[in-house]
Parts: structure tokens; C-alpha cells; sequence
């Protein structure tokens, strides 16, 4: 019989394509046509996009908390329901603020319910085995970018110039329903199911009753785990500039029309499905901080030769490095918060870490649409993502060696 932990796996992968792919990295598909219905800047787009990352920072952290103390499974459900509603609600934004507004719920929902799903193999998967797991829930955001680049251009081409609207109902009609789906596979430890984590049991990091205040006292006083905010926050701030702005960039600075700027998007987002389970695998074998390293290095190539290849073979080649090293970094991130806190505290681990990485993101996006504004192409920002993803590849290595594997 096939272990329950690989439905856990393959439902967190639904759960990433809606509350990641969908909730967050079809913005970059949408804006170009969103701004022109709008007669926004791009200063502007990079603060609705910030809105989005302030909401997710907001409950990133404390929905990681909260799904230690109350479980995983009901937090991603609400958080869910809660994307779709605002989705769809984006889709009738007549301002900036009404927009910024939405994406801000938006983004909410999405640290509430991508945060815990990203810890949850923490609690069904033994150490060994959990690099791949986490892997497999982060291909979804993949998948969620390979589908927004395939769909969403010929919806919004097809319905004229109201058609980014439309982009968003179907988005959040979607999401509304796929929560239910989610809610009927989730569930928070193998003892639900009767059945014991996938490759053994391992000794927990506390047996005691587990309070918000409790967790939140073992979270902050880990040292390790410090370590890993720090570090999260280089890619949190240099790969969201790039996902951003990369379908702008292609349609308004370089003349690439907006159909073949969404094949591009949605090669980048078909080669990302599989990044994390490769990721996972490279830091179960290598450990966490060189896995984290060789993917700090890949990201930063895949900017550096965005900005000074331009043409179609030069944009595609970017969004393959891209994609096989786009969403690497949460996958080792979460696996390493899950290493570092055990099973139990897996989800406030990583929601604490989450902040570090939020605080990169809030500030990315509005910087990139200044440099945009103020120099009149977005070159600098890519080159700023370049040298920052670079400074997280070296930080990769102040982390703890991997330690024996405790288990009974």
C-alpha cells in the first residue's frame, strides 16, 4: 500500500499551486495589462506588489505559530478560502489603493496556508527522506507559474481590454474551490491516519504541551535558526525582482510581444516543478548549506545573463537556469527549520524564518519599480538581484553542519 505521506506530499503540492503559483506569481503574468487598465507606474505596481508581500509576512510568521498550536490542516483550509475570495475581488480594482488593498489580503492568505504546508513534511517524513518530500509540495509553485503563463495571456488577449479582470475571477474561483479538495486529504501527523512517519520514528525536540508562548520561547532562542533568516532574506529580496518584473521587462523594454513573454514565463515555470525535488535530494545528500549555496549561485547566473543576453535565446536560457533553481531555497529552508526545531515546532520554525524572507520580498519589488522609474530600464535592478543572490550564496556557509540523525 502507498504511504499516506505521499498524499500529504501531492496534496501540498495542490496547496502551493494555489496559495504560491496562483495567489502570488500570476501577478508578474497580469501586471503588464493590469497597468494599462489602470494607468499605473511602475513604482506603483512595485508597491501593490509589496502590499502583497506585507500581508504574507504578517501571517507568515504567526500563521506558522498558529498551525504548531491548532494544526496545519485548519489553517490552510481558512487561508485558502480566504485567497480565492480576495482573488476574485482583485478582479473588480477601479484604484491603486483599492488593488493594493486586495493583493495585501491576498498575500495573507498566502503565509497562512504556504508557510505550514511547507513544515507539514516535517511531521510524516523522517530527516532522510524529507529533503525530496518538501521538495514535492514545492513543485507546486512551479506548476502554478507553468499554468498562469500557459492560460492567463490568452484569457486576458481574448477579453479585450477588461481582460486582466476576468484573469483574476477565474483565478479566485478556482482556489475557492480546490480549498475544499485540500481540506478533505489534509491532515496534521501520521497518528490521524493510524500509520508512522515515512522512514522512522525520530525522537521529538520537546514533549512538553505545546502554547503559542512556548513555541515562540524554543523558536527564538535557536541559534540556527537566526542563521537561517538571515540567509533567506538574500533570496527573498533578489529573486523576487526578477519574477516581478520579468514579463514587464520582456514586453515593455524589449519589445517581446506579450503571448511569447508568457511562453517564456511558463517555460520557466514547467522546469520549476521539478527544482525542489532536486534541490531537496542535493541537500539530503550534500547537507542544507550546500544545497543552499549551489542554489544561490544558479539564481544569480540566471540574472546576470537575463540582463546582458538580449535576445529570445538569451531570455529562454535565463528562465531555464531560473527554473531549475527557482523555488530551491524555501524547499531547503523549510527542511532545514524541520531539522533544526524537530516535527513539532517545523511550522513556527519556519513561519520565524519567513519573516527575514518577508522583509526581503516587502522591499524588492518597490526598489526594483524605483530603479525602473528613475533610470528608465530595469538592468540595475536585475544586476542588484545578481550581487545580492551572490551574497546569500557565501552566507549559505556560516550554516551548522548536518548533525547524526537521532531515531527509536
Amino acid at each position: 500500500m502507498i504511504h499516506y505521506a505521499w498524499v500529504i506530499a501531492f496534496t501540498g503540492t495542490l496547496v502551493t499551486i494555489l496559495a504560491h503559483g496562483f495567489a502570488r506569481m500570476s501577478y508578474s503574468v497580469i501586471l503588464p495589462s493590469m497597468k494599462d487598465g489602470l494607468g499605473l507606474s511602475y513604482t506603483q505596481l512595485g508597491s501593490i506588489a509589496t502590499g502583497n508581500f506585507i500581508g504574507y509576512l504578517s501571517l507568515a510568521i504567526i500563521g506558522g505559530f498558529l498551525a504548531a498550536r491548532f494544526g496545519v490542516r485548519k489553517v490552510v483550509f481558512i487561508s485558502l478560502v480566504v485567497i480565492g475570495l480576495s482573488l476574485f475581488l482583485t478582479g473588480f480594482a477601479d484604484s491603486f489603493v483599492f488593488a493594493f488593498f486586495m493583493r495585501l489580503v491576498t498575500g495573507a492568505g498566502n503565509g497562512g496556508s504556504f508557510v505550514p504546508i511547507m513544515a507539514l513534511p516535517a511531521a510524516w517524513f523522517a530527516t532522510g527522506k524529507r529533503g525530496v518530500a518538501t521538495g514535492i509540495v514545492a513543485s507546486g509553485i512551479g506548476a502554478g507559474l507553468f499554468f498562469s503563463g500557459i492560460v492567463l495571456p490568452p484569457v486576458i488577449a481574448a477579453l479585450g481590454r477588461d481582460g486582466w479582470r476576468y484573469a483574476w475571477f477565474l483565478l479566485g474561483t478556482t482556489v475557492f474551490v480546490l480549498a475544499f479538495v485540500c481540506y478533505a486529504l489534509l491532515r496534521d501527523n501520521p497518528a490521524e491516519k493510524g500509520v508512522s512517519p515515512y522512514g522512522g520514528v525520530e525522537e521529538r525536540k520537546t514533549g512538553t504541551r505545546l502554547t503559542l508562548f512556548s513555541a515562540l520561547r524554543d523558536v527564538v532562542v535557536e541559534r540556527e535558526i537566526w542563521k537561517l533568516g538571515i540567509v533567506y532574506l538574500m533570496y527573498g529580496f533578489s529573486y523576487i525582482i526578477y519574477l516581478t518584473f520579468f514579463v514587464a521587462y520582456l514586453t515593455k523594454e524589449t519589445g517581446v510581444p506579450p503571448v511569447s513573454a508568457g511562453r517564456i514565463f511558463s517555460v520557466m515555470g514547467i522546469l520549476s516543478v521539478f527544482c525542489g525535488v532536486i534541490f531537496g535530494w542535493i541537500s539530503d545528500v550534500l547537507g542544507r548549506r550546500y544545497g543552499l549555496m549551489i542554489a544561490y549561485l544558479t539564481l544569480a547566473l540566471s540574472y546576470v545573463v537575463f540582463v546582458f543576453w538580449k535576445d529570445y535565446a538569451g531570455y529562454y536560457a535565463s528562465a531555464i537556469i531560473f527554473g531549475l533553481a527557482a523555488f530551491s531555497v524555501p524547499t531547503i529552508m523549510a527542511t532545514a527549520s524541520g531539522d533544526a526545531m524537530g516535527d513539532r515546532l517545523a511550522p513556527a520554525g519556519l513561519g520565524f524564518i519567513t519573516f527575514f524572507f518577508g522583509v526581503g520580498q516587502a522591499l524588492g519589488p518597490v526598489i526594483g519599480g524605483v530603479i525602473k522609474d528613475s533610470t528608465g530600464t530595469f538592468t540595475y535592478a536585475f544586476i542588484l538581484s545578481a550581487a545580492i543572490s551572490l551574497v546569500g550564496a557565501f552566507g549559505s556557509l556560516i550554516l551548522r553542519k548536518p548533525r547524526a540523525v537521532r531515531s527509536g
